[in-house]
């Protein structure tokens, strides 16, 4: 395991990259005078990356690591065409990992040996997936009980069963995938996209958008709107609204109809760190990293071994359990990369309508 390797080893695994490793920052770094940086999302999800993963192989490896939020796709752009990355290690969505290929590094497996263990869906030749998550119909328990809540995108539609003010997310990102189910597609044709597909998602998002209050942007809006009464009902980051749950907010979700997605990690071009980064990666996705997630109850394992560890009220809650996966259609990421950038356009028409 690399996480388990030494000083020297990381220092001939920096070499093998073309950048000498010294003291756990390599030259270029201390050009830059700057420890690793790793950015994500904020909220429960940077807590637990932090907790149960890089401070246990920042300890090992005995460097420092920066942790920033939120990610955004607009600087790491930026950041790139100037030369001077702020960030080394990232946390994106699925669906970058095709759009920004050309500001991410290629991904040296010999450094992420434990990639190997995971299912082929979760490896890509410039991201890696660290744990799952979903994007799932959340609900305030004032409004409804948190037995008696929506079960299905169906169920979200329907604003006279279920009354109150919805909210979105602002992308087009899931609305397709939950505006086809509420319309009845079957989970297995709602790819690959096509344009009658996409007419199909905004017609059927026209019905709902006179009650669509709130847009959101930031996955810590929906938990906080919800929790509010400002909304009855959302789409949400399941690890938001887990963790306002922890919280006793009243707040409730469901994994019936989810559309379930996974943390990418990437390492940005002309990262001064990226022999690093990718060994960071690999401690991430280890038996011993993904574990720790299963106490944590927010986002939950891609490492199979460590899913399988869960016990019957863990599994609950994890999205690669059986009993919740056969429930959730799984994201096609390039197809959502796909839908996003070809119909953007059509989008923000949709928006400004």
């Amino acid at each position: 395991m690399l996480t388990r390797r030494g000083f020297l080893a990381a220092s001939a695994a920096g070499a093998a990259l073309g950048t000498q490793v010294l003291g756990g920052l390599s030259r270029a770094a201390l050009a830059q005078g700057r420890p690793l940086t790793f950015c994500s999302w904020g909220g429960a999800l940077s807590e637990l990356e932090k907790t149960a993963m890089l401070e246990p192989f920042a300890r090992s490896k005995g460097i420092e690591i920066v942790h920033t939020s939120p990610t955004a796709y607009a600087k790491i752009k930026a950041m790139v065409e100037g030369g001077t990355p702020e960030w080394d290690l990232v946390d994106v969505g699925g669906r970058y990992i095709f759009q920004g290929a050309d500001f991410l590094e290629p991904l040296d497996l010999s450094l992420i040996p434990n990639a190997k263990k995971l299912d082929a869906g979760w490896v890509t030749p410039k991201g890696i997936f660290t744990s799952t998550g979903a994007t799932v119909i959340a609900w305030n328990t004032k409004a409804l009980p948190a037995d008696k809540g929506p079960a299905s995108w169906k169920d979200f539609w329907d604003v006279k069963t279920f009354p109150g003010p919805r909210g979105l997310y602002k992308p087009f990102y899931y609305n397709y995938e939950a505006a086809l189910l509420a319309a009845g597609v079957p989970r297995a044709d709602v790819y690959p996209v096509t344009d009658d597909k996409v007419k199909m998602a905004l017609d059927k998002l026209r019905e709902l958008k006179p009650h669509v209050k709130v847009w959101w942007s930031a996955g810590a809006q929906p938990p906080q709107l919800l929790a509010s009464g400002e909304l009855a009902m959302s789409s949400a980051w399941s690890g938001r609204i887990f963790a306002g749950i922890k919280e006793k907010a009243p707040v409730a979700m469901t994994y019936k109809d989810g559309i379930a997605w996974g943390n990418a990690w990437v390492v940005v071009k002309g990262s001064p760190h990226k022999a690093m980064a990718m060994q960071a990666i690999n401690y991430a996705i280890s038996e011993e990293a993904q574990t720790r997630l299963l106490d944590v109850g927010t986002y939950g394992p891609v490492l199979g071994a460590a899913a399988a560890k869960g016990t019957a009220d863990q599994k609950t809650w994890m999205v690669s359990a059986p009993e919740n996966a056969r429930d959730m259609l799984i994201i096609n990421e390039e197809q959502a990369a796909l839908y996003s950038a070809k119909y953007e356009a059509e989008w923000n028409r949709f928006q400004l309508s």
